[in-house]
């Protein structure tokens, strides 16, 4: 298994996504020294006896209460347990890895008062694939996302359920296999897990990622449909987007004059061809397609930041023997960078949508209606264009920003929330809407193309419709098209038909860290 060696403050995007994938997250050992010593601090901080938010008093609008020394480990358990009060179905593991080492590398700077063997002891349960079973719904993105990081520490003190290589268990038992014992927490360090925005950033996080492979392979599909349309590559000669300046758009006609490049498709209609110009679905995809890249990108730069910040409260400053109450908690960024997410792949999905309503009308495409050979005894790809439409109505309902929104909470103590976590949540679903969206358009631009041969598209574009005819045969008479649409889909998740066409598209992760 792959080792990722987490910086503390300075880990990369793309160790983020390999941690994602399945690598095992470790610390760098460099940090060790920093983190005893906001430990040491802890302990002296706390030997002057002076009330300190959450490490001798209650916390929330309970800050008031003092608590007193024999009960301070105490006090740690049994925030875990309290604030362990989620709901819904259970993260997928892969997300959860992530949020532990986001976790994990938040604690390894050394701010937040926890002692070394907490650290070791996360890292063995990343080690040993002992991942704790934690509800996806509960937070409000504020005062940290309390409930999902508490499911997460209560089963390091023994509580709840883990998934391990052999099935999901009672957590003592997952510990167990990793020859642990429940943690027994020192003073700051339930708080100190609890606490933070590893939940929205994981979650957020795993989206990018799967994001980026929905833009690329979406670039792929576009570039199909307008050949098979026989549209025009002038749109995206680099001279009209210098002018325009955006990185993203120049950038997103570049990849589509490269994935049309030597289309003896294109070839056939540079004379004699009547049309003056493309719909918009075919000619502004460089303006629609590099506002998403931009947006993307974007969303990426406050992700790194956030994944290689400190989150949680009160921070420990060593030299200063300090503890700050501050709200580092509040995961407004995050949602934000989520929103920004959200409405990228909206629009990724809402514009290849129109490409497909457009090849299954011959008025416009000048093919076979519906792409049958056969209308009328056939109706071809007719619903799979409805599909597409109710998912991409779907993904515009879901795409409405969740950071404008707020509720407050405990009390009104935490009167202003940012929904970072629901903001975060709703991304994966869209993403899928968006992929099965894609996935059609992939099934239905190849059959465009079948009408063009002998003539061919491009060497890329080629190899692409390829891919998918190794799985799915052209649509001759109407068969039962769901298992189609499932194999297209599947390549587009996979990031086979990016794979396929075999050039370096842009990359939503370059230059953000």
């Amino acid at each position: 298994m792959i080792a990722i060696v987490l910086q503390p403050g300075a880990t990369s995007l793309e160790d983020w996504r390999a941690v994602y994938r399945g690598a095992t997250p470790r610390l760098d050992a460099s940090c060790r020294a920093a983190v005893e010593k906001g430990a040491t601090a802890v302990a002296r901080i706390l030997a002057r006896g002076e009330p300190v938010y959450g490490i001798n008093t209650g916390f929330g609008k309970l800050a008031t209460v003092r608590i007193e020394d024999a009960d301070l480990s105490r006090l740690q358990k049994n925030i875990v347990l309290s604030h362990a009060a989620g709901t819904g179905d259970p993260l997928p593991t892969r997300i959860v890895r992530l949020m532990m080492a986001l976790k994990l590398a938040s604690l390894g700077q050394g701010a937040s008062g926890v002692q070394p063997r907490t650290l070791e002891f996360l890292e063995t349960m990343l080690s040993a694939e002992i991942v704790p079973v934690v509800p996806a719904q509960g937070s409000v993105g504020a005062s940290g996302d309390l409930a999902p990081l508490a499911h997460m520490t209560a089963a390091m003190i023994g509580v709840g359920e883990v998934d391990t290589p052999s099935g999901r268990v009672p957590a003592t038992e997952g510990l167990a296999r990793a020859n642990l014992q429940p943690l027994t927490l020192a003073p700051k360090e339930g708080l100190a897990l609890l606490n933070g925005t590893q939940f929205s950033t994981a979650v957020a996080l795993a989206a990018l990622f799967e994001a980026e492979v929905l833009f690329q392979t979406a670039l792929v599909t576009g570039a199909l449909s307008t050949d098979a349309a026989r549209g025009t590559d002038t749109p995206f000669d680099p001279r009209i987007h210098a002018l325009r300046k955006h990185r993203g758009q120049i950038e997103a006609a570049r990849a589509l004059r490269e994935l049309m490049a030597g289309s003896a498709l294109r070839a056939s209609h540079l004379v004699n061809d009547d049309r003056v110009q493309d719909p918009y679905c075919l000619r502004c995809q460089p303006q629609v397609m590099g506002a998403c890249l931009d947006m993307l990108r974007n969303a990426a730069t406050f992700l790194t930041t956030e994944a290689n910040g400190v989150s949680d409260n009160p921070l420990i400053f060593a030299d200063e023997n300090e503890a700050l109450s501050g709200g580092n908690f509040h995961a407004e960024a995050v949602a934000f960078a989520a929103d920004m997410i959200a409405i990228a792949v909206c629009e990724i999905g809402s514009i290849a949508e129109r490409r497909i309503a457009m090849l299954i009308d011959p008025v416009l495409s000048g093919l076979p209606a519906f792409l049958t050979p056969r209308p009328g005894l056939n109706s071809g790809f007719m619903i799979p264009q409805v599909t597409a439409a109710a998912l991409v109505s779907e993904n515009k309902q879901r795409a409405y920003p969740a950071s404008v929104d707020s509720i407050p909470t405990s009390a009104n103590q935490e009167d202003h929330v940012s929904m970072a976590a629901h903001g975060a949540r709703r991304l994966l679903p869209m993403i899928d809407n968006a992929t099965a969206v894609i996935g059609i358009e992939l099934l239905m631009a190849a059959q465009a193309c079948d009408f063009r041969a002998p003539l061919q598209t491009s060497v890329p574009l080629e190899s692409a419709r390829s891919t998918l005819r190794e799985r799915v045969p052209m649509l001759e008479d109407d068969r039962y098209i769901y298992p189609d649409m499932e194999q297209a889909t599947s390549l587009v998740r996979s990031g086979a038909i990016i794979a396929a066409a075999g050039l370096p598209l842009p990359q939503v992760l370059r230059e953000t860290h």
